[in-house]
């Protein structure tokens, strides 16, 4: 089988190895359990597939693709055909019109799990450049045009003078990742929502003020790092004056390295994520196609494994992930076992 970077095939052995998804026929499929999806939510799927393999060894592989959110919905909802991917990782809800294709395409089935919660954290290296971020100073220094202005800024003072005279220097998630839809809906719309002009125009032109609000500059101060988030760590520790944005999980892992850059005074920190006090706090999910199950050995496994160890103070915590609320948890627990299926109403 022809190989790729990007793929993560999980042996019952727990080796892991690449693959490609596009050289997975139907044959191949039926012998592994195929996901794609979120750059985000790809170590804590990785997490749970090796577990399942350690406790299930006689259970097919599984195949993860980090595609980002988006990358991954396109290819999850392509076909119900068993050379389609079983499972789409996200790091944001499904959309309602990403639901459409689905239903278009004959996946009309699709379970919903939210798995837990993660926070978009804005960090810098260790001993590196501290910024009291708030929305409005996040939108001001990267959007493109700033309340439909020209973008001017420079340095973080020339945003707000209480920052320092350094270089913007921003490492973030390229336009595919669900961490850049986050971005755009948590921190730079409530940002560019602060000026009352803004509220006016989302009314007379939507169009006009979705490219206003979220469009982010394209100058290099603001640097499109690519799907994979180690990617972003790796350049702001090498720069004390760079920041990095990405999933919280990855601040976690590497707090050795790079420190939390608190936002509206609040830092990133698990118990703040959790009561959604952190404004970058989001939920990540997991959708499978339930046509799939019984035709792809393991996939229901493979659900179970993550209700095993999304838990507060389990497997997956202790890697970052922020634990749902009990009656979420619940909630999941049961589309997990039960197999309920989304019916598009609540998307947008």
């Amino acid at each position: 089988m022809k190989l790729a970077q990007s793929a993560i095939l999980l042996a019952a052995s727990a080796l892991a190895l690449t693959a490609c998804g596009d050289d997975l026929g139907t044959a191949t499929s039926r012998d592994t359990i195929r996901s794609v999806g979120s750059s985000t939510v790809f170590p804590f799927a990785k997490a749970v597939s090796e577990s399942l393999a350690r406790s299930n060894p006689e259970l097919p592989a599984v195949v993860i693709e980090s595609t980002g959110t988006g990358g991954g919905m396109k290819l999850f909802c392509s076909g119900a055909g068993l050379n389609t991917p079983s499972a789409t990782n996200a790091s944001r809800r499904m959309k309602a019109s990403e639901f459409a294709d689905c239903q278009e395409n004959g996946v009309t089935e699709v379970i919903e799990m939210q798995v837990g919660l993660d926070g978009i954290a804005f960090a810098s290296a260790q001993g590196g450049i501290t910024l009291n971020l708030t929305p409005k100073i996040v939108y001001e220094a990267l959007a493109a045009s700033p309340y439909g202005g020209e973008q001017t800024t420079k340095t973080w003072a020339d945003v707000d003078p209480s920052l320092p005279a350094l270089p913007i220097l921003v490492y973030g998630p390229p336009t595919t990742s669900g961490t850049r839809d986050a971005l755009k809906e948590l921190i730079l719309e409530v940002g560019c929502e602060s000026n009352p002009e803004m509220e006016a125009l989302k009314e007379q032109d939507e169009d006009k003020y979705d490219q206003v609000c979220t469009e982010v500059r394209a100058d290099g101060l603001y640097v499109d790092q690519g799907e994979q988030d180690n990617l972003i760590v790796q350049k702001i520790e090498g720069n004390e004056n760079a920041v990095g944005v990405f999933g919280y999980s990855y601040l976690e892992e590497n707090g050795d390295k790079v420190q939390g850059l608190p936002m509206n005074g609040v830092d990133p920190t698990y118990e703040n994520i959790s009561s959604f006090k952190y404004p970058g706090a989001r939920p990540l999910y997991v959708y499978v196609k339930k046509a799939h199950i019984g035709e792809v050995p393991g996939l229901a496994e493979y659900l179970m494994e993550w209700t095993k160890m999304w838990e507060r103070g389990g497997p997956l915590a202790a890697i970052g992930l922020v634990a749902s609320p009990d009656e979420v948890m619940a909630a999941n627990l049961s589309a997990a076992t039960k197999y309920t299926t989304l019916d598009g109403s609540q998307l947008k």
